[in-house]
Formats: C-alpha cells, sequence, structure tokens
C-alpha cells in the first residue's frame, strides 16, 4: 500500500456517544464485516473483551483495518469513560487523524472535552460528526454552536439532517446540494441521491455560503473568485478545508443516526477527503541517543527503522502483543530490532493486522502503517523501536498517574504467587494501573485511575486468570514531592565482594510547581564524558528512587532530577554507580522539605435542574468546590474540584440528594499539598 493511501485515525468521544455503534457501521459498509455487530447483544467486533461484553462499555482500546475509496483505514476505538483514559491517550499519540462523535441530544459531555484537550496535546487534526439524530431532543445546529463555543474550533457542516428525532430520514449534502438517503433494506448500505426537498432550499443556501466563507480564509483564490462572483469548483473547496483541518484550526461537521444506519458513508468520505496520510501528518521529532540532539523522523520506508510501542496486551493463547506504529523504515517479520528504551535486542517472530480479536499475518509493517507484534518479551507501552546502529528515543505519551488504591488478597491458599504473576502481566498491559507488596506483611495493594478501572481489573483476575480475591475498602493514592531546590555530592567508596568500588555523582533538584510529573535530565558534559552503561545505570536508579519516595513511602511526583556530574576511576562499577546515586537522591530529597500530595479530582454532576441546590450541598459537606454551572432543557451540568478523599460513597449520597436521578464522573485534575503534610 502506498503511504498516502493510508489513513491512522481514531474515533473519540465521551461514553455512549456512538463510537463502537459507528465502527460496526463503518466495517460493514466497508465490505470488512458481512453483519452489524449489536452493543446491546454483546457481539460488536472493536469490543471483544469478555468485560466490555457484559458492561457495554469499550475499556480497551481495539485496531481495525478497512479499505474505503481504495485507502487503507486503520481504525482505533477508544473507551469513552475517563477510568480508561489512559486508552485514549496512547492511542491519539500514534495516530494521524480522528473522528471526533458528539451525541444530538447531550451534545459536548464532560469526557468530550477530556479528549479534544488531549488530542490538541498531540496536534491531531479532527472530523466530526454528531450522532443519535433520531433520539428526543436532537438538535444539530444546537451542538454545532455549543462546539464551537466549548472548544474553541471553526465549524462548518457538510452535512446537514433533514428532520430530526423520529422525524429523521435523511442529511442533505451541503457541497453537492444533495438529499442523501439510506435503505432500511440494505441496512443503509445503498445510498440514494435525490433533489433537495423545497422546504430544506433556503436552510442549504445558508449553509452553503458559510462553507465558502469558511473556505475562503484557507484559500486566497477562493476569497478572489467569491468576491467577483465566479464559480468556484468542488475541489478547490476540499482542498482549502482540508488545510483547515491539518492545522487544526476547523472541524467538518456530519449528521447522522449509526443505529439508525443513516449517515455514516458521507463520514467515512470525510476520513479519505480531510484527515491525512502519514507524509501530511503532523512533524514527528526524536532524540539521539549518541548526541542527545533532536532529529526530525520522515515517513520513508527507505529510512532507518523507528516505531513506537503504544499498546501491549497479554494474549491467552499467543502471548504478549505489542501494537506498534512505525515512522520511518520497515519492520520485517523473524528479523532482530533494538529496544533502546530497555536497551535489549528482540525478535519480531509474527508480525500481525489486527481486526481486533482476529489477527491477519503479514511478512513486514512499512513507514506510516499501524500493526502489532508477536515476540517482543520485555517490550513496555513507549518503548522506541529501532535499529541498534541508529539509536533513537521517540516522544512517550505521558499517563496520568493512579488515585485509587485497594488492598488485595487471595482467598485460597497458595495462590499468591500466582496473583503476583497475574498484577504483573495486567501491569505490563496497562500503564495507569500499578501494584506494590509490602514486604514485611505481605499485603498487596493495587492502584488505578478510579473505582470502575478497579473494578474491571478485579474481574478480570477472577475471570480471566481463575484467581478469587478478597478486597480491601478503597483508599487514597498520595504522592511525595519537595518545596526546595538544591544540589549535592555523594562520594561512595566501599569494599564489596572483596574488591574495592568507588562512585561520586551530583544531582540537582527542582520541584514543578503544578507536581505533573518526574524529569530526568543529563547535563552534556556528563553525556560527552561518561559511558552509557554508567549513566544508564544512574537514571535506573533514580527511577527506583523516585517510586521508593522520600519520607513517606509513597511515589514521588514533580520533581525535575539533573544529573550534573559522574566521576569515575578504574574501580568504578555499575553497582558503585546506582549507591551513589540512591544515597545523593535520598540526602538532597530530605533536606529540601519533603511534601506529602493528595489527588484533586475535577468531578461533573449531571442532574434535574431541580435537584441542584441539594447537589451542590452535597459536594459542599465533601469540601468541594463550584466552578461554574452549566443549563440545558432537560438538565443541568455542575462543574466541581473536590478531593479524592472525600469522594468515597458519594454516588449514594448524590442519589439520595436527587431521589436517583443524578449522576457524576471525576478524572484526575491535580495534586495539592495535603494540609498538614510535609513541611
Amino acid at each position: 500500500m502506498n503511504i498516502n493511501d493510508i489513513r491512522n485515525i481514531g474515533i473519540m468521544a465521551h461514553i455512549d456517544a456512538g463510537k463502537t455503534t459507528t465502527t460496526e457501521r463503518i466495517l460493514y459498509y466497508s465490505g470488512e464485516n458481512h453483519k452489524i455487530g449489536n452493543v446491546d447483544d454483546g457481539n460488536t467486533t472493536t469490543d471483544w473483551l469478555e468485560e466490555e461484553k457484559e458492561r457495554g462499555i469499550t475499556i480497551q482500546s481495539a485496531a481495525v483495518t478497512v479499505t474505503w475509496k481504495k485507502k487503507q483505514i486503520n481504525i482505533i476505538d477508544t473507551p469513552g469513560h475517563v477510568d480508561f483514559t489512559a486508552e485514549v491517550e496512547r492511542s491519539l499519540r500514534v495516530l494521524d487523524g480522528a473522528i471526533a462523535i458528539f451525541c444530538a441530544v447531550s451534545g459536548v459531555q464532560p469526557q468530550s472535552e477530556t479528549v479534544w484537550k488531549q488530542s490538541r496535546k498531540y496536534k491531531v487534526p479532527k472530523i466530526g460528526f454528531i450522532n443519535k439524530m433520531d433520539r428526543m431532543g436532537a438538535d444539530f445546529f444546537r451542538v454545532a454552536e455549543e462546539i464551537e463555543k466549548k472548544l474553541s474550533t471553526h465549524t462548518v457542516a457538510m452535512t446537514i439532517p433533514y428532520g430530526s428525532e423520529s422525524s429523521f430520514k435523511g442529511v442533505i449534502d451541503v457541497l453537492e446540494k444533495k438529499y442523501l438517503t439510506f435503505t432500511s433494506e440494505s441496512l443503509g448500505a445503498d445510498v440514494v441521491e435525490s433533489e433537495i426537498p423545497s422546504d430544506a432550499e433556503e436552510l442549504i443556501k445558508k449553509y452553503y455560503e458559510k462553507l465558502i466563507e469558511e473556505a475562503s480564509r484557507y484559500s486566497d483564490d477562493i476569497m478572489m473568485k467569491y468576491l467577483e462572483g465566479e464559480e468556484i469548483s468542488k475541489e478547490e473547496i476540499l482542498i482549502a478545508i482540508k488545510k483547515g483541518v491539518l492545522e487544526d484550526d476547523m472541524l467538518p461537521l456530519y449528521a447522522g443516526s449509526s443505529l439508525k444506519n443513516i449517515g455514516v458513508q458521507p463520514l467515512m468520505d470525510a476520513i479519505v477527503y480531510f484527515l491525512p496520510s502519514p507524509l501530511e501528518s503532523k512533524q514527528v521529532t526524536a532524540i539521539n541517543v549518541k548526541n542527545n540532539d533532536s532529529l526530525i523522523i520522515k515517513a520513508d520506508e527507505n529510512a532507518p527503522l523507528a516505531a513506537l510501542v503504544f499498546k501491549v496486551q497479554n494474549d491467552i493463547q499467543a502471548g504478549l502483543i505489542s501494537y506498534v506504529r512505525v515512522y520511518a523504515g520497515v519492520m520485517k517479520k523473524g528479523v532482530m530490532i533494538y529496544n533502546s528504551t530497555r536497551n535489549i535486542k528482540e525478535r519480531a517472530f509474527r508480525i500481525l493486522r489486527m481486526s481486533a480479536g482476529d489477527k491477519i499475518d503479514v511478512p513486514s509493517l512499512s513507514a506510516g502503517d499501524i500493526g502489532a507484534v508477536i515476540g517482543f518479551k520485555n517490550a513496555y507501552t513507549a518503548d522506541s523501536i529501532c535499529t541498534e546502529s541508529n539509536k533513537i528515543y521517540l516522544e512517550k505519551p505521558i499517563f496520568p498517574a493512579p488515585v485509587i488504591s485497594v488492598a488485595v488478597e487471595t482467598v485460597t491458599a497458595g495462590e499468591s504467587e500466582k496473583l503476583k504473576n497475574t498484577l504483573e502481566i495486567l501491569s505490563h498491559e496497562d500503564p495507569t494501573f500499578t501494584y506494590k507488596e509490602n514486604k514485611e506483611t505481605g499485603q498487596i495493594v493495587i492502584s488505578g485511575m478510579g473505582e470502575l478501572h478497579l473494578e474491571v481489573l478485579l474481574s478480570r483476575i477472577k475471570k480471566e486468570f481463575s484467581i478469587d480475591v478478597n478486597t480491601g475498602n478503597p483508599q487514597v493514592s498520595y504522592r511525595e514531592s519537595i518545596r526546595d531546590e538544591g544540589e549535592d555530592e555523594f562520594e561512595f567508596e566501599r569494599m564489596i565482594a572483596g574488591k574495592n568500588a568507588y562512585a561520586s555523582v551530583r544531582l540537582h533538584l527542582s520541584a514543578d510547581d503544578n507536581y505533573n510529573q518526574n524529569s530526568i535530565n543529563i547535563d552534556k558534559n556528563v553525556l560527552k564524558n561518561t559511558s552509557e552503561e554508567f549513566i544508564n545505570a544512574a537514571k535506573e536508579q533514580l527511577n527506583n528512587s523516585l517510586k521508593s519516595g522520600i519520607e513517606f513511602g509513597y511515589e514521588c511526583t514533580g520533581i525535575n532530577v539533573l544529573i550534573k556530574d559522574i566521576k569515575i576511576r578504574d574501580d568504578s562499577t555499575q553497582a558503585s554507580i546506582a549507591a551513589a546515586t540512591a544515597l545523593c537522591f535520598d540526602n538532597l530529597s530530605r533536606s529540601l522539605h519533603p511534601l506529602l500530595l493528595e489527588p484533586v479530582m475535577t468531578v461533573f454532576i449531571t442532574t434535574p435542574a431541580d435537584f441542584v441546590g441539594e447537589c451542590i450541598n452535597a459536594l459542599n459537606k465533601r469540601g468541594g468546590i463550584v466552578e461554574n454551572i452549566e443549563n440545558r432543557a432537560d438538565d443541568s451540568t455542575i462543574n466541581a474540584t473536590a478531593p479524592l478523599k472525600n469522594l468515597f460513597g458519594f454516588t449514594t449520597a448524590l442519589r439520595s440528594s436527587s431521589q436517583g436521578r443524578a449522576s457524576f464522573i471525576m478524572s484526575f485534575k491535580k495534586y495539592s499539598v495535603q494540609e498538614g503534610g510535609g513541611s
């Protein structure tokens, strides 16, 4: 497949906006599937995990490949629930474009805003689909205005609905000025073009004018022709709109109802028209391992291999499957490759194209492609894959830290080791899931993004791995950081196994004001004068020290570490470097006023307007602070923040305050210094 003919796209939205249902229609209309799966029936292609089928939600991102208009489209259907935001994060990191789906009734919902921000961070161009036009209260034009206002983007309607709710029968193509209906006998596969209904002619005229106006923002030629009353071709308009999309400044909008099989094919055409090929996609940069210089990776199959592992998944039959995006070069079956993140070599025994649960063997993956590899035993999410002669690091996706923990123990004696092996597999798959064993008590504590996240993982432990476990009450996952900035050096010299071992390490520590994440940087003189094995030993130890904490035993966050100097002698070893690094970090961090941090959550409450006051009172009792209230015709949304430790059991309190009619979701916002938690 020519690289210009590849589209790597994701489908993103709030939970229950219709991502999986839309994916099923794309699979059917492209000919990939011979029948349409249904979320309620638990037989969709991309929701293939047992937990997904039972709950009717997407938990793991799933990859499928289809062909449409002679283009290869690699699609990743991502979860909508905030507890599984890491799946969205790692998918967006490797995608070239995305479909943003919005509910025609609920509009821009909280998770819609979250995934939009994630896509902006990775500069992912998008097209929009306003779904569920058949639902009571559906309003395409209100939602379009809401998108512009809330997401700070320009929109242009490419199709608009003809009718709504029970009278929604088809869509009107604004550019072609055609009325499109989708025959129920073919489940919407047959599209019938006809003249625009007379009662919609004025509306189409208005939206065609807006389409030309928006296109003229990206084309001086269109602007001149528009002002002079000259004819403007369809191709000119499509090129101009695509320019706006690639700049992530324009969102073409399409109307439809995936469940009713209406409006999906124009959306599929838009993938081909507007979303970029890997050659047109955002610039990808990497770090040269040898000199720490930044370099641009070009989408060229003749260039050295550059690929990123964006997901690792355990398969009962196949073992570990590593999902990869190839940015440059070719990854071939059976060939040894280099994992620069782990500093190891591994072989790709099998290379696959994935259709969710199905695996199709292929001989290779070329620049621009997304696929999967069987054979990488030690690869983790965000690892860089390259050749040993051309070592590079690609930019990693950034994952939020786990915020909720629970103690687990096996019901059956003698299964502790089996449980630990299972937890290792699950943490290998999911970068937002961690576990820790207390060596003194033997207690195991697992941590994740929310109660649903841990509930799903515990269910998988029981069903997939056949281990019954007892659990304790949920606990907050605290973090540690430092208040001050400072620098120190530690000189290590001891007799180890009868031999003298020496090393000296100087570190500089400072705090990130937002306590977002740790960073480890290396002074250029260290890079120039110190061997790679000694630098790696220091880095590995720093990672371990940051995980172990300072005073309270919690993992650190928001600490910037700079390795200023490493002094060695003939008797220096990796072990002595690690020891000097550990002791230097421990002494220095303790002198910089350690802090205990607690997670603060963003809370979105959806409630009938009559219960807004009661819901706010329930939130205030738990230390919540209301930031704004948004009122719609049928309900209200309360946007607030609150400490996580106060939100356990909030579901019950909220139901009591609203006669069972209010609901809420929460997501991590920031770490804040706990009162009394540090000097």
